[in-house]
């Protein structure tokens, strides 16, 4: 049986790291003989409820240095944000420092080249903006090459997703990858390649912060968050990843077949994926009774214009990577969001479009995703110029996403970021000048 612990944080979220970190360490030493160990947080932006729990983070790294080791915290921020931004806001970098863990912005690193193995592509589809290869930072590459004597802990927080259904140990490595590589594969080839990643390196253990869980997406907008953020109050943790995240998704209602990329990893043998062959100690899953929602909850401002393909639209990215932002922009600053535009997405659009646009006094917007720019773009762009219909290339570049459906609003990357124009633009220079490649908005 493959073990997985679940530990509740009622007396205090420390008091639970030490504990369930002392039963991993009943299975095996945690620490490799290089003690260099590198912890990977989910730390995709700074908004509130979507990343690991600073206090989290803390915890296991004061637990760690207690065994005279040298501690690394790294990410790669999602598209649209830059890693240093993201570290300064919400609260890592202060983590950091106060512990004396040393900061990898993976965004900033030279990378290797791989090759996705991807699942082949249909009839009909978005051939042609897959992607075959991906860049891993030089970090990622050093541990896939000395996992014997490197420890590397992943550190992922209980999610739903919008796109995977659930975003946990597996999902949370879909940070290594450069962000240009990151779009093209946004499409519903999007769960075969997070198990790509996984395949290449597997974390010593998985420990998921699940002192709240997010339903309907992994970004809920703080208007929300009543409905949208649940207070589960555990932590969840195994030597095996795949069996983490399973127990992780059934806390949410699902099961492995209804999480693809778990489906993926289980029938390529690379863990276990069978609840029955799983001994859950620490709590007991027939407690957890209810079924969440992974999808975006389906409400959108009735002044944006939503035009979906009839013939291939994939929720992985074109779909809900331009209505999650919109419901962030729409409900999170609804004092400065204005309406007036439209969405086009996907395969298969109404051939009168521009005609029924013109007639509902919708003159400018977003195209998301080669396959709408491909079919409509050009005529969308002829009759309402080139300066008011905005392209999101790839499978949705959420970069370019999040710029044009700011423009439309009439509100600036200014206006999502709680700290000074002035420290922003000092953070952004730094991480350019150390080589960050992140796509941003500006």
């Amino acid at each position: 049986m493959t073990e997985v612990f679940i530990e509740d944080t009622n007396q205090g979220i420390k008091s639970a790291i030490n504990k369930i970190l002392d039963k991993i360490e009943l299975t095996g030493p945690i620490i490799k003989s290089s003690k260099e160990v590198y912890i990977k947080v989910n730390g995709l932006d700074f908004k509130k409820h979507s990343y690991t729990s600073p206090e989290v983070l803390e915890a296991v790294i004061q637990y760690l240095k207690e065994k005279d080791v040298k501690i690394y915290v790294m990410e790669n921020s999602t598209q649209a944000n830059m890693t240093r931004v993201v570290f300064a806001i919400n609260g890592y970098k202060k983590v950091c420092e106060d512990s004396g863990a040393d900061i990898i912005y993976l965004d900033e690193e030279v990378t290797n080249t791989f090759k996705f193995k991807g699942k082949p592509p249909a009839e009909n589809d978005c051939t042609g903006y897959n992607l075959n290869t991906f860049r891993l930072p030089a970090t990622v590459v050093k541990i896939m090459k000395n996992r014997d004597s490197l420890t590397y802990i992943n550190l992922p927080k209980l999610k739903m997703h919008c796109q995977a259904r659930v975003t946990l140990g597996i999902k949370n490595q879909w940070g290594f990858p450069q962000h240009a590589d990151r779009g093209k594969d946004h499409n519903y080839n999007l769960h075969s390649k997070l198990v790509d990643v996984y395949e290449l390196i597997k974390p010593d253990f998985t420990l998921i912060d699940g002192t709240e869980g997010t339903i309907h997406g992994h970004y809920p907008p703080t208007a929300w968050e009543d409905k949208l953020v649940i207070p589960f109050k555990i932590l969840i943790a195994g030597r095996d990843t795949l069996s983490v995240d399973v127990v992780g998704a059934r806390i949410f209602g699902l099961t492995l077949n209804e999480v693809p990329h778990l489906k993926i990893a289980y029938e390529r043998g690379l863990g276990e994926g069978d609840l029955s062959n799983i001994e859950v100690i620490g709590k007991d899953l027939d407690d957890y009774k209810e079924k969440y929602e992974w999808d975006l909850l389906q409400e959108f401002p009735d002044n944006v214009k939503i035009v979906k393909g009839k013939n291939l639209l994939c929720i992985e990215g074109c779909q809900n990577n331009p209505l999650a932002a919109l419901q962030t922009f729409a409900y999170d600053h609804s004092e400065k969001f204005k309406g007036g535009w439209f969405i086009i997405m996907g395969k298969g659009l109404d051939e009168n479009l521009v005609d029924k646009l013109k007639a509902e006094g919708y003159i400018k917007g977003l195209v998301a995703g080669y396959c709408a720019i491909d079919e409509v773009g050009d005529k969308l762009r002829e009759a309402f110029g080139k300066r008011k219909v905005f392209y999101s290339g790839d499978c949705n570049n959420l970069a370019e996403t999040v710029k044009a459906e700011l423009k439309l609003a009439g509100m600036t990357v200014f206006d999502l970021v709680p700290i000074s124009t002035e420290e922003l633009m000092s953070l952004i220079d730094e991480a350019q000048k150390a080589g960050s490649t992140a796509l941003i908005p500006l």
